[in-house]
């Protein structure tokens, strides 16, 4: 198999163990094996020059290279790896040397098992939505995102208005320190820790969350990810920070922005008994009895 390795830090030991545990075990299995170019040259220099590598920059839909992506470290660089995957439609798995890992699941101890669940086809493939910015500014080189749009307040201006559209027809306005727009992947990322709700993959909708709003009656909403949301800011200061997923860009109140549903979608390869709802009763802890 053609499997791509990625990483988005290597220096941690951690980090450093899963990824050259994972590098020599595919090598061993006679895998044919792609990192991105500072990987290769981080290989040859500090696990083995006689590993051979190939190195890619990104995918795309008439140019897949791949059948797998494995991404190595935890939720933040599986969010990374969408820039790298875009529309190429090559399935992620997430090997979790980080520390909650909604989205990478498997633990360096089950490396060797979840290669030879792959081999075996013992997996299943999620499609997970996409949201897709629009901006008038040309905010980022790759406008798309996982998890969550975000518009925040920079850290020591005072709250902003946040007033949303759906569909250009007016929704509400938010007097907070920024609002959240999630897909069902993000909802148990920043939008939960902000009160919002957990959606199930899969379920065609965007949560959007107030970010510690003025007025408490002010909650999440879940809407239909058919629809178009767009926004204008004011506030008191003249700079703001819009951020899709982890990365961030400031922007001023003249900005125009929108997000809707991407055209496309990310796959997650999921090994058997890997179940949504497994993962959220292990990683929230639900059911577990804390008295004792």
């Amino acid at each position: 198999m053609k499997i791509g390795v990625y990483a988005k830090s290597v220096r941690d030991h951690k980090h450093e163990e899963g990824f050259k545990q994972l590098l020599l075990s595919l090598s061993a299995r006679g895998h044919e094996i792609w990192c991105t170019q500072t990987l290769v040259d981080y290989v040859h220099m500090h696990v083995s020059s006689g590993l051979n590598l190939q190195s890619f920059d990104h995918l795309t839909a008439k140019e897949p290279l791949l059948d797998l992506l494995i991404c190595v470290g935890g939720d933040g660089t599986m969010l990374d790896a969408i820039s790298l995957v875009r529309d190429s439609n090559v399935p992620v798995l997430g090997l979790n040397t980080g520390r909650l890992g909604f989205l990478a699941g498997i633990s360096i101890d089950g490396i060797e098992k979840a290669i030879t669940d792959v081999e075996r086809g013992n997996y299943s493939i999620e499609s997970r939505s996409l949201l897709q910015l629009e901006s008038d500014s040309g905010l980022f080189d790759y406008g798309y995102a996982l998890n969550d749009f975000v518009i925040h307040k920079k850290e020591t201006s005072s709250m902003i208005v946040v007033h949303t559209y759906l569909n250009g027809e007016f929704m509400n306005s938010y007097w907070a320190d920024g609002l959240i727009v999630s897909t069902p992947t993000g909802s148990t990322g920043y939008s939960l820790s902000c009160g919002g709700p957990i959606i199930f993959p899969g379920s065609d909708n965007f949560v959007i969350t107030p970010i510690a709003p003025h007025n408490l009656n002010v909650r999440p909403v879940v809407v239909s990810d058919g629809l178009v949301i767009s926004f204008e800011i004011e506030g008191r200061a003249s700079s703001y920070l819009a951020s899709l997923d982890a990365r961030s860009q400031s922007i001023s109140s003249e900005t125009h922005m929108a997000v809707r549903k991407a055209d496309h979608q990310i796959k997650i390869l999921r090994l058997h008994g890997d179940h949504f709802m497994d993962t959220l009763r292990n990683k929230l802890s639900w059911g577990f009895d804390k008295r004792n």
